[in-house]
């Protein structure tokens, strides 16, 4: 008997999860008046994998509209940003950090300015796939970003990549190649982009569970790497809280990690 209630209440329990991740979804699609002169818009690339992506809760004031923070939707169209902005795992998308950076940045920057937030990311990808180009989730990693910096670059000014990504990589083998394959990576984001001195803020991994060892050794590689390189910078994450998985950060967090990026962007790079 147990078993069949179990059977006819846990679709009832999904679908009312499902409702929830949702509810606040934006329902109407933002035009701006006027998209900038490419010297005024600023694009900004999010990449990396699910903590990058976003599994937060979108809640209402995430949804909330600025016309200067701008973004693409799958459809390849600029639009005002609104939460969720990744669109590429739809049974798993939810809260990313885009947003809140966008606002963060408007705030810092002359009135002329508007930021465009390009979303990449794909959860479940270790660094390997990235550089393989391979086709994960219905995404071809490396294809999928060098065609949506392409797009961006054509009507803005590329300012920097926003990468958060190594919970796939926290092991073993991944630990081994992840300072190898982090440079070769990163290469290429410039490559792309036409620019050898591009901006790459990288996330710390949160240490929440039982594999926070590893996870620590892949924060160590991060933080070795942007001391050899001066044009990136380590956005501190090991404090903030993740939604009861051990892995993703909450709402507050991302929110908290937008506000870090644009602040750790604005510190390193907006002199230079």
């Amino acid at each position: 008997m147990k078993y069949l209630l179990l059977f006819l209440i846990l679709p009832m329990l999904l679908l009312s999860f499902a409702g929830d991740r949702t509810r606040y979804f934006p329902g109407v699609v933002e035009y701006p008046e006027e998209i900038p002169s490419k010297e005024n818009l600023w694009v900004f690339i999010l990449a990396g994998q699910s903590n990058m992506a976003g599994r937060g809760l979108v809640e209402p004031q995430d949804t909330i509209p600025n016309p200067r923070v701008l973004t693409i939707n799958e459809e390849e169209e600029i639009i005002i940003a609104k939460s969720p902005l990744h669109f590429y795992e739809p049974v798993r998308t939810g809260l990313d950090l885009g947003h809140r950076f966008g606002n963060v940045m408007t705030e810092h920057l002359p009135d002329s300015i508007s930021v465009l937030i390009v979303p990449t990311a794909v959860g479940g990808t270790p660094i390997s796939l990235w550089i393989e180009d391979h086709d994960f989730r219905g995404v071809r990693l490396l294809t999928n970003f060098q065609e949506m910096t392409k797009l961006a670059g054509s009507v803005g000014t590329i300012k920097a990549v926003l990468w958060h990504q190594g919970e796939s990589d926290s092991n073993e083998e991944g630990i081994t190649h992840y300072k190898k394959r982090i440079n070769e990576l990163f290469s290429k984001f410039r490559e792309f982009a036409g620019d050898n001195e591009l901006p790459i803020l990288v996330g710390e991994l949160g240490l929440h569970d039982k594999n926070a060892e590893n996870r620590g050794r892949i924060n160590q590689i991060i933080h070795d790497y942007t001391a050899s390189d001066p044009w990136s910078a380590v956005v501190p994450t090991t404090d903030l809280a993740h939604v009861g998985d051990s892995t993703h950060f909450n709402s507050e967090s991302l929110r908290t990690m937008g506000e870090r990026y644009a602040e750790t962007y604005l510190q390193h790079f907006i002199a230079k």
